[in-house]
């Protein structure tokens, strides 16, 4: 267990672990539960109302999508989340996917595996491609993809962005959404899933984009319209895509994403560090704290 939650139980305050697909345990401990740390499973209001005693629900993470906000608001219940603890993680997640499209990482190391890595086709230059020298289109500005900028400019990429604050930056050049699709040799997806935002990388979308240009989502799945982007990679219309997040999650093996090899996934885990366990922990740590001693929590969303 946690250094903070050993100290947390030397405070009185006790913490119990519990699987995300453990119902039974869940529902074991759900009704004495005050506080829940939640991750990705969707929490609803009928999940909520097995917690008579819930005060807070405490976000492991940033985005808040997958809690009932309304439903939390309605009981009283204070929502709060934990901007920046894993901006870093998610930051180099998302310039190992981008280097991972560009390279045929994944490709690769199948047909190594297979003894047959050392009989790549002549063509194979044509699909290996470096990072520096293209233009990366960050689409969204926070804390995520302020730190991937700099990382992108020291290997020798170009820069742009959109932000909603149209906060000027020294390493990154400012754009509308569609002169960066159009200027990108890759874009990288950085905002909040709603209801502005819910699928802005569609067919439409796509067409706006470069040739063989390469999509990269390490935010939200529903950000992008999967029929649409598999047509466009199937096609050639795209070069690649990086994927960490899907529309549906779990994702079914027989997504038809899974098909391509211009394709590299992974399950929602850019975030998954041990430094950004140890910081997350000691947030929700000391929001426990907080809520036990009636003080002011970090980050409240509700």
């Amino acid at each position: 267990m946690s250094a903070q939650f050993l100290e947390l139980e030397r405070e009185g305050l006790f913490v119990t672990a519990c699987s995300e697909s453990d119902w039974p345990r869940f529902r074991e401990l759900v009704g004495e539960t005050e506080v829940l740390l939640h991750l990705l499973e969707p929490l609803t209001s009928a999940l909520m109302a097995l917690a008579p005693k819930l005060r807070l629900i405490q976000k492991i993470g940033v985005g808040v999508n997958t809690i009932d906000l309304e439903a939390a608001r309605r009981r009283e219940i204070a929502v709060c989340n934990m901007p920046g603890t894993n901006s870093r993680a998610v930051a180099e997640m998302t310039l190992l996917l981008m280097l991972s499209v560009l390279r045929q990482v994944c490709p690769i190391d199948r047909l190594t595996r297979r003894g047959e890595g050392w009989k790549l086709p002549a063509t194979a230059q044509d699909l290996h491609r470096e990072l520096g020298g293209t233009t990366v289109g960050l689409v969204g500005y926070g804390a995520v993809a302020r730190l991937l900028a700099p990382m992108l400019q020291a290997v020798g990429a170009r820069v742009i962005y959109t932000s909603r604050s149209h906060v000027a930056d020294a390493v990154a050049e400012e754009r509308s959404l569609d002169d960066l699709l159009s200027e990108s040799d890759l874009v990288s997806l950085h905002l909040p899933l709603n209801r502005d935002t819910e699928k802005i990388i569609n067919e439409h979308a796509i067409t706006r984009m470069k040739q063989h240009a390469v999509l990269i989502n390490t935010a939200r799945g529903a950000l992008v319209d999967e029929i649409a982007l598999y047509k466009a990679l199937k096609s050639g219309a795209l070069g690649g895509a990086g994927l960490d997040v899907f529309e549906e999650e779990p994702t079914s093996p027989e997504n038809p994403l899974f098909t391509l090899d211009n394709v590299v996934v992974s399950p929602h885990v850019a975030y998954l560090t041990r430094e950004t366990i140890e910081r997350s922990l000691a947030v929700a740590a000391e929001n426990c704290r907080r809520l036990a001693a009636n003080k002011e929590l970090l980050y409240r969303v509700v």
